[in-house]
């Protein structure tokens, strides 16, 4: 199930942080690593930091955006410090993201993605995002350098996934029914918000409706089936909609 655990990094700017990440991950076991907009990549010193994990290196995906990066992910997990703006669900310990990432790997890929070095992710690309995770460190001098970062959760990772025959990880036995993937997610947010639209639901712009509904539906984890069903019910919204918009035929 390792080979279903993606590290993203987005718009890494030194090529030697994508070479010590590529090294972190091959030394736990991970070799799916997916860049967007690198700065530069491939280079010389994303090569020698690597140490030894260049097939990693070379088998690295190259994309345009995190939605491309993830739109296939039935999990997506934002390294970052917790964003009381965007109440995603939130993993206080590594570990615990760890049982959880291992146990949706069954279904389909997981991503963990980290942001660039100087600020990482934007709010825009935490939306992208099913959860969160934060790393604890010292309260008075908590800044990991992104390859740390990197190890320490693909350490998670990797303990996690020794486990799985172990009792620990019966606790986090996987769901049977089937996740939906993120661009599956995105069609339904689209769906949902044309719906909205459509029935002046979102009058006020301010309200962040659709942020607090996106956390509602990540902390719910929707199946397909159940997905498939909210599609269904929005779609009955529209057709009522648009029957009841049609001029009465009077004779």
């Amino acid at each position: 199930m390792l080979s279903n655990i993606r590290i993203v990094l987005v718009q890494t700017f030194h090529p030697g942080n994508i070479g010590a990440s590529a090294r972190a991950m091959k030394t736990m076991g991970l070799t799916r690593l997916t860049l967007v907009n690198p700065r530069r990549f491939p280079d010389d010193q994303a090569s020698q930091l690597a140490a030894g994990a260049d097939d990693v290196l070379a088998n690295a995906h190259v994309v345009g955006s995190l939605a491309e990066a993830v739109d296939d992910c039935v999990q997506v997990i934002g390294a970052s410090a917790r964003l009381r703006n965007l109440p995603l669900p939130h993993f206080d310990e590594p570990d615990e993201m760890a049982n959880a990432a291992m146990a949706n790997a069954e279904q389909g890929p997981v991503a963990l993605v980290f942001g660039r070095e100087r600020f990482g992710l934007t709010n825009d690309e935490i939306r992208c995002c099913t959860h969160q995770v934060s790393i604890p460190a010292n309260p008075d001098y908590g800044v990991l350098n992104l390859s740390q970062a990197v190890q320490v959760l693909s350490h998670e990772i990797f303990r996690a996934w020794r486990q799985l025959p172990g009792s620990d990880f019966q606790q986090a036995t996987p769901r049977h029914a089937s996740l939906p993937t993120q661009q599956q997610l995105t069609h339904f947010h689209d769906h949902l918000h044309r719906v909205m639209q459509g029935i002046g639901f979102l009058t006020q712009p301010h309200a962040r409706t659709e942020d607090h509904l996106h956390a509602l539906f990540a902390r719910a984890q929707p199946t397909r089936k159940e997905l498939s069903l909210l599609r269904g019910l929005l779609s009955a919204i529209e057709e009522k909609g648009e029957k009841s918009s049609e001029p009465e035929n009077r004779s």
